[in-house]
C-alpha cells in the first residue's frame, strides 16, 4: 500500500476529500523528521553530564486491608532546582517531578486519592491501565481545586462542549479505583483535563506506575537498584528558571506550536543530560517517552561489540513473548520500552552516551552511564522465553474494522475523521467480549493511543508490523501518511473511553474521539 492508496483509503473512509481540506504539503506528508515546533529557552542552558541521576522515591501506602492498597497524593506547586541557581516553580504530584512512583500487585486493587491544591482544575488518567470509566481520567471529570475558586478559562473550548455533557466534576479530590486485572507492566500516569493537557504535563503533572505479577517475578532479570525506571521529557526555559510554554489566555497552546511543542533541554527523570553509575553488570531499563511532540530515537554510544546494545523485553503491556535485539529503539509520545543493557561489555571506566538521533545540538543528548562501579556480581540473565501472555489475537476472529482518519481539518483544528472531539460523542461502540480490527490512518506523525486495553499491532500499509510493534502496545506511532492496523479485545468495563493522538498538542486541540463499550 503506497502513500497515494493509504490517502485514498483514508479520504473514503471518512467520507470526505483530501484536495483542499487542509492536508499538509506532499514534502510534510513524506518528511521523517520531528513533528512540532523548538521553543528555545531563555537562559544559558546548563553543560551536560554535571548531575546524578535521580530516581523517583517509591510511594508508601496510606493503609492497606485484604484487597486493596490505598495512596494519597496532593497535587501542589513545588519549587524545583533543574538549573545551577535558578529555582523552577512546577506543578507536582507530591512536590517532586516526576511525580512519587506507585507499584501495584497485578490482581490486588489499588485506590489513589488525589487532592488538588493547585489553582486549575486536574483529570488523572492511568496511562495503560485496564482500568474501568469512572477512574479512567475522562477529560471533563474535574477535579476542582481545593481553595474552591474556579478558574476563569475552565470552560471547555465552544468547538468542543456539548450540551448536558458536563463531566463529574469533584470538589477538592477524587479517590480512583485501579482493580489491576492485568499483565505486569510500566505503566504511567498523567494530567488528562481536556484542553489543557500540553501544559499541564509540561508543568511536571507525570509520575510512573509499575505493576508486578508472578509471572515476571520467577524471571531472573535485574532487579533491585539495577531496575531503573527513565522518563525522559524535553522542557525549555523562561530567563527567570521557570518552564517555559507558547500559552495563550485561555490556556491553550499558542496557534504557531499546535504541530506540537519542543524544548531544547532533555530531562531524565528531572535532570538535565544526568550521569548514573553503574557497576558492569545487566541493568533493566524501563524507557518512557514523556515529552509533548518529541520523537527519540536512542542509541548507546559507543555500541558495545558482539550482540544488540538494547534488548527488549517488554512493551506498553507488559512482558514480550521473547527478547528482541535492537541497535536503536525509536519512541513516540506514551510509547515504554523495557530493556535490558549488559554494561559487563565495556571496559571498567567507560563513558556510554544515550544519545538521541532524531535530535540535533543539545537534543542529541540524553543521559551518560559511567561505568565505574566493581560490584561483578550479577545473577541476572535473559530468558529465550519472557511472556506466556502475548499469545496473538486471531484476525479471522474479529466482528468489524473501523477505520479512523488522523488529520487536520479545515480551519486548522486537529480531528478524528473530521469531527473535532466533543464528549459524549461516540465513534464507536464496540460490545465486550469481542475483537475488532481498527484501522488509523494518517496525514502526519500522530501516536496513537487506546484507553482500556492493550493491543497488538496487526499491520503497516498492509505489510508486517514494523520493528518496534512487539507485544501488547496501547500506544503506536503511525507516521506520515500511513495506515496501521492494530486487533484489540475489548474486555471487562462499560462506559466511554477515549482514542486519541498523544501528541498533548495534537490532543488539546479537538484529537480525540470517545468510544462506548455495550
Amino acid at each position: 500500500m503506497n502513500r497515494r492508496a493509504v490517502l485514498r483509503l483514508g479520504a473514503a473512509a471518512a467520507g470526505v476529500g483530501v484536495v483542499g481540506v487542509g492536508w499538509p504539503s506532499a514534502a510534510a506528508l513524506l518528511a521523517p523528521g520531528q513533528p512540532g515546533r523548538l521553543l528555545r529557552s531563555q537562559t544559558a542552558l546548563p553543560e551536560p553530564y554535571r548531575v546524578a541521576l535521580p530516581v523517583p522515591s517509591r510511594l508508601a501506602p496510606v493503609r492497606t486491608d485484604s484487597t486493596t492498597d490505598h495512596y494519597e497524593i496532593t497535587q501542589r506547586v513545588a519549587e524545583l532546582r533543574i538549573l545551577p541557581g535558578l529555582p523552577t516553580p512546577a506543578w507536582t504530584y507530591g512536590g517532586t517531578f516526576p511525580g512519587p512512583t506507585i507499584v501495584s500487585r497485578s490482581g490486588r486493587r489499588t485506590v489513589v486519592r488525589h487532592r488538588n491544591d493547585l489553582p486549575q482544575p486536574v483529570v488523572v488518567h492511568l496511562h495503560g491501565g485496564h482500568t474501568p470509566a469512572g477512574s479512567d481520567g475522562y477529560p471533563v471529570d474535574l477535579i476542582l481545586p481545593t481553595s474552591g475558586a474556579m478558574p476563569a478559562d475552565h470552560a471547555m473550548p465552544a468547538d468542543h462542549a456539548m450540551p448536558g455533557m458536563p463531566g463529574d466534576v469533584a470538589a477538592g479530590e477524587r479517590a480512583y479505583a485501579y482493580p489491576m486485572n492485568q499483565r505486569a507492566a510500566t505503566l504511567w500516569y498523567h494530567d488528562h483535563r481536556m484542553g489543557h493537557t500540553g501544559l499541564n504535563v509540561w508543568r511536571g503533572l507525570a509520575g510512573f506506575h509499575l505493576v508486578a505479577d508472578d509471572e515476571s517475578d520467577a524471571l531472573p532479570l535485574p532487579r533491585g537498584h539495577r531496575d531503573i525506571p527513565l522518563m525522559i521529557v524535553d522542557r525549555s526555559f523562561a530567563a527567570d528558571g521557570s518552564f517555559r510554554y507558547p500559552v495563550t489566555a485561555t490556556g491553550g497552546v499558542a496557534d504557531a506550536y499546535m504541530n506540537g511543542v519542543l524544548g531544547d533541554v532533555i530531562l531524565v527523570n528531572g535532570a538535565p543530560w544526568p550521569v548514573a553509575q553503574t557497576d558492569p553488570a545487566r541493568y533493566r531499563l524501563r524507557l518512557l517517552n514523556a515529552s509533548n511532540a518529541r520523537r527519540y530515537r536512542l542509541e548507546l554510544d559507543p555500541q558495545p561489540a558482539g550482540g544488540s546494545a538494547l534488548v527488549q523485553i517488554g512493551s506498553d503491556g507488559g512482558l514480550l513473548a521473547r527478547p528482541v535485539g535492537h541497535d536503536a529503539l525509536e519512541l513516540a509520545p506514551g510509547e515504554r520500552f523495557d530493556v535490558v543493557v549488559d554494561f559487563s561489555r565495556y571496559r571498567p571506566g567507560s563513558k556510554v552516551r544515550l544519545v538521541n538521533r532524531l535530535g540535533s545540538g543539545s537534543t542529541a543528548e540524553v543521559m551518560r552511564f559511567d561505568v565505574t562501579g566493581r560490584d561483578r556480581g550479577d545473577d541476572s540473565a535473559i530468558p529465550d522465553r519472557l511472556g506466556a501472555g502475548v499469545a496473538p489475537l486471531a484476525p479471522q476472529r474479529a466482528v468489524a474494522t473501523r477505520t479512523f482518519v488522523f488529520r487536520q481539518r479545515r480551519g486548522g483544528a486537529w480531528a478524528i475523521n473530521d469531527l473535532a472531539y466533543r464528549p459524549g460523542r461516540a465513534l464507536a461502540t464496540p460490545r465486550l467480549g469481542t475483537v475488532e480490527i481498527w484501522r488509523f490512518v494518517t496525514d502526519f506523525h500522530h501516536p496513537v493511543h487506546l484507553h482500556l486495553d492493550h493491543f497488538q499491532v496487526l499491520s503497516r500499509n498492509g505489510g508486517a508490523p514494523g520493528p518496534y510493534d512487539a507485544g501488547w502496545k496501547d500506544t503506536v506511532d503511525v507516521r506520515p501518511s500511513e495506515a496501521v492496523e492494530i486487533l484489540t479485545r475489548f474486555t471487562d468495563y462499560q462506559g466511554a473511553f477515549l482514542l486519541h493522538c498523544h501528541n498533548l498538542e495534537h490532543e488539546d486541540m479537538a484529537m480525540m474521539a470517545d468510544f462506548i463499550t455495550v
